[in-house]
């Protein structure tokens, strides 16, 4: 509030804008599905139902929740105040009409130009040119929300490669819980690695034998298989393997072993003794990869 208050045209903060309300329809799915109420009209509201969403039986279930609501959000951005209406301003995720970076400037270079507007709002230091620019400023925003999602490529690529480093050559019979049920497949989030996986149901070869009759209710949201209906949030027991029947494409596959559908899934992996040292980090790895509420 002081820097724009001082800098109405240039102050360097960051907004949230609110997503449709229509991006929030798989959330509120899966949470009625669980039997609980989810509220998206203002973020405190959306951040007050997820806090509520627990069950100490179901140890991932609000893991799960928020790894969907992160998704129904849209991108926090850097901004020049001077370039949108101040209605605009707002910052869905926390709530507050006018929000901005500012405790790390060593690792975050819109914090450093935040420290100099207060430093000159103050008296404490000079200005110069640049700094009082809109269009300079703006200019430094975009390009600082270039490099952010560039760097966020960078990142899961970098855990793409290693995943698929440890699993060449390598099969692991592991629980996984669905987190999306889609027309064709079934995302399958693997809480061992902190990762996710996708459970096709259905090939391209029609021939495949192992095209079996699955019904998609969109609406629940479900996969039925003869007696084995698949929801959200169910357990499951998924082979996990390197596909790399094409070279250039290699990816992380999944086969279902758990529950046993007949023409479909596949015979339990023979355990392998892993390395000694190999600590089972359950839970810890889905804390570090789940992306957060952007802020």
């Amino acid at each position: 509030e002081r820097i724009y208050a001082e800098f109405p045209d240039c102050a360097m903060l960051r907004r949230h804008p609110a997503p449709p309300p229509s991006n929030f329809d798989p959330l509120v799915k899966a949470a009625r599905q669980q039997g609980y109420t989810v509220e998206v009209d203002t973020g405190k509201q959306l951040a007050d139902s997820l806090n509520k969403a627990t069950d100490p039986k179901r140890t991932y279930m609000n893991t799960m929740l928020r790894m969907i609501a992160t998704r129904c959000m849209m991108q926090a951005v850097y901004f020049a105040s001077g370039t949108i209406e101040e209605p605009l301003f707002r910052h869905y995720g926390l709530a507050c009409p006018i929000y901005t970076h500012f405790t790390s400037p060593i690792r975050r270079y819109a914090d450093v130009i935040v420290h100099r507007l207060l430093a000159v709002s103050i008296d404490a230091d000079s200005t110069y040119a640049n700094l009082v620019d809109k269009k300079h400023t703006e200019k430094v925003a975009n390009n600082i929300n270039y490099r952010h999602r560039m760097a966020q490529y960078a990142s899961r690529a970098s855990v793409n490669l290693y995943t698929h480093i440890y699993f060449r050559g390598r099969k692991r019979d592991e629980t996984g819980y669905v987190l999306f049920i889609r027309q064709n497949a079934v995302q399958v989030l693997i809480p061992k690695y902190g990762l996710e996986g996708t459970l096709f149901l259905r090939s391209n070869n029609k021939n495949d034998l192992a095209n079996l009759e699955w019904v998609f209710d969109e609406e629940e949201p479900s996969q039925t298989c003869g007696e084995v209906k698949v929801t959200l949030f169910m357990k499951l027991l998924v082979q996990v393997y390197l596909d790399t029947s094409d070279v250039q494409h290699e990816k992380l596959a999944l086969r279902l072993v758990d529950p046993v559908i007949e023409g479909f899934s596949v015979p339990r992996t023979l355990e392998v003794e892993e390395d000694k040292g190999e600590g089972k980090r359950e839970g810890e790895e889905v804390t570090k990869n789940n992306k957060k509420l952007k802020t």
